[in-house]
């Protein structure tokens, strides 16, 4: 039997280790050989079993007990085996007498093993495995050898669950760290991550005398996907929207997401601030191509704001809060675009966005929200033809504000659809009041639609039940809904149902804002529309060659495929006389008439019956920052 001390000196020693962050392998390999020392074998080793799977080798004195561990894992028999299945000591002391498992007694003893002892490393009612106690010559060992195998049986058996709590507290804590600082959807980066990542780009910028770059990436319309097919695919975009982003970076950059469809980019060691620029560039061509998700292809794209650590004395909070404003700038401009933070003193943070996005949601319920008419002119004869409604938002403290401004917050806090049919009803109300509906029962009425409202379920049904109203006096044919030509992109089966079914009640659908976009020519024939609007940034570049070359085509092949040209936005005469030699059917801008009231838009209406008439443009109307 071992002596007292001896044994009392490894209980000691592998007592100290439990308290420590040893390795498993390493405590068990000096077990083992301490134990070797203490009893009277020649060999020991320990074999690690979980239920349902295979045995694995964890430790062995020297290569001989190696090599009888392995032997029972690769045999699926052995004493080990039985050890822990059994929860008692198995004792062999002649191994050429032991019939329990023939094949790994024959190849033990060819092997050179005579006898063998195995202890359960048990917890209770629980099996860990089993330590092995090999001999080289046959005999028996007594009680008190038996009982101190057993105790230290019980001893690695306690060190392993110890071990294991210490790992699986540690993965824990890891497992919380990481969930703690990465969005759960995407794996990227959070808020909390993305702090400390500005914070040190802010620091190596002031070593290295170089630009460190924030780029603040929002989605446009992404409420659109979500509301028309649901969360699950808005999720889809999100996971597929990173991976494109991060595929756009260069190596060192990092990629965060904040929250919703908001993506934060920090990009280091630039040569000069306008390389951001180029970065922003790279992420607007990840978006030229629709994501294919479950429901099908989605169009998307982002608007981009940009701001730098220069100097190395900014704080990180303050630059992503620039960044921040510099993305609602390239929203105010129309979205899908990027912007570098105008003016860093100039008090446009994303507080007096949020401020103002808040103000908006009394705006409905306050009166606050004004409809302007802007005449629409026939080119042939300068007479009007229609009018377009056009929203304004008379905030109580910051005056009139432009739609462009204030239409994208509407669209972050879900209340476009809201106010979108607002306008029509008020709308509609107006047109209902005219002073002569005989004469004005003549004229267009045009009206802007979100995507978010096309896309709605109900759509279609609600501007039917606003043509079959009581007191309702238009003509469905007389009424056309203006959509901006990436709404056809989002989604692109549903727009076809959605615009069809307008058709079917006599409703003409407009294509505004035309030459924007890179496939425009691709929705001339695909979908039903009735009317190409030309867009203001496209006729003010009409005194370009190419471009007056490009405009003659595109009127060219409307009037081919049977519909009918509207160039708004004209500013001059010499405009609105090129667009009359190009052929364009009809003309809107502060040059003819500026948006204007309703109750003026009456009044114009009556001095068109005159008998000799009204020609445009007239001098009548709201403040220019309507339009």
């Amino acid at each position: 039997m071992p002596s007292d001390e001896l044994l009392s000196d490894v209980l000691s020693e592998f007592a100290r280790t439990m308290v420590t962050d040893f390795p498993i392998q390493r405590i068990l390999d000096r077990l083992v050989e301490r134990i070797v020392e203490v009893l009277p074998i020649t060999a020991a080793g320990v074999t690690l079993i979980s239920a349902g799977s295979d045995p694995h080798y964890v430790a062995a004195s020297d290569a001989s007990a190696l090599r009888y561990e392995k032997l029972q894992t690769e045999l699926g028999e052995g004493p080990c085996l039985v050890a822990y299945t059994s929860g008692e000591a198995v004792a062999v002391a002649d191994l050429r007498e032991e019939k329990r498992f023939p094949n790994f007694t024959d190849r033990a003893l060819e092997s050179g093993l005579a006898a063998v002892f195995t202890f359960p490393l048990r917890n209770g009612a629980d099996q860990l495995g089993a330590l092995d106690l090999y001999r080289g010559e046959p005999g028996s060992l007594d009680s008190d050898a038996m009982a101190a195998a057993q105790t230290l049986a019980d001893v690695a058996a306690s060190y392993l669950l110890n071990a294991r709590a210490r790992a699986d507290l540690s993965e824990s804590y890891e497992r919380s760290r990481y969930n703690s600082l990465h969005d759960p959807l995407t794996g990227l980066p959070n808020r909390a991550l993305l702090m400390e990542l500005v914070d040190f780009a802010v620091l190596r910028a002031r070593r290295s005398g170089k630009t460190a770059a924030v780029l603040f990436a929002d989605l446009d319309l992404f409420k659109v996907v979500n509301d028309t097919h649901g969360h699950r695919v808005g999720d889809e975009l999100l996971i597929a929207v990173a991976d494109r982003l991060a595929g756009v970076l260069r190596p060192g950059d990092a990629l965060a997401r904040l929250s919703g469809d908001e993506f934060v980019m920090v990009c280091e060691d630039l040569d000069r601030p306008s390389h951001a620029k180029d970065i922003a560039t790279r992420i607007a061509r990840a978006f030229d191509a629709p994501f294919m998700l479950s429901c099908g292809p989605v169009a998307m794209t982002a608007s981009v704001g940009i701001t730098h650590a220069r100097g190395g004395t900014e704080i990180a909070e303050n630059l992503l809060h620039d960044a921040d404003s510099a993305m609602y700038q390239a929203k105010a401009q129309g979205g899908d675009r990027h912007q570098q933070i105008i003016d860093l003193n100039e008090p446009r943070r994303s507080d007096q966005w949020a401020s103002l996005q808040h103000d908006l949601q009394a705006a409905e319920a306050e009166g606050q929200l004004r409809v302007h008419y802007q005449p629409i002119v026939a080119t042939s004869d300068r007479r009007i033809i229609g009018v377009e409604s056009l929203v304004s938002w008379a905030h109580p403290s910051r005056g009139m504000l432009q739609p462009s401004l204030w239409i994208p917050l509407a669209e972050q806090a879900g209340l476009i659809a809201s106010i979108g049919s607002w306008v029509l009803a008020q709308t509609f109300a107006d047109w209902s009041q005219r002073s002569d509906p005989n004469r004005a029962d003549q004229l267009g009425l045009a009206v802007n639609v979100s995507a978010h409202q096309l896309m709605a379920p109900d759509f279609a049904a609600s501007i039917e039940a606003l043509l079959n109203a009581p007191g309702a006096t238009t003509d469905p044919a007389l009424l056309t809904l203006e959509v901006t030509e990436s709404v056809l992109s989002y989604d692109r089966a549903r727009a076809l149902v959605v615009l069809n079914d307008l058709r079917h009640l006599g409703v003409k659908v407009a294509l505004d804002d035309f030459g924007k976009g890179y496939s425009s020519l691709q929705h001339l024939d695909q979908f039903p529309v009735d009317i190409i609007k030309i867009g203001q940034s496209f006729v003010a570049k009409l005194d370009g060659d190419a471009v007056g070359v490009i405009a003659a085509a595109i009127i060219d092949l409307t009037h081919a495929l049977g519909k009918t040209v509207v160039a708004e936005g004209v500013e001059t005469s010499e405009q609105f006389d090129q667009l009359t030699r190009l052929g364009c059917d009809a003309c809107q801008g502060f040059y003819l008439a500026r948006p204007m009231l309703a109750d003026e838009l009456h009044t114009l209406i009556d001095d068109c019956d005159l008998p000799a008439g009204l020609s445009f443009p007239v001098a009548v109307g709201a403040p220019r920052s309507v339009g």
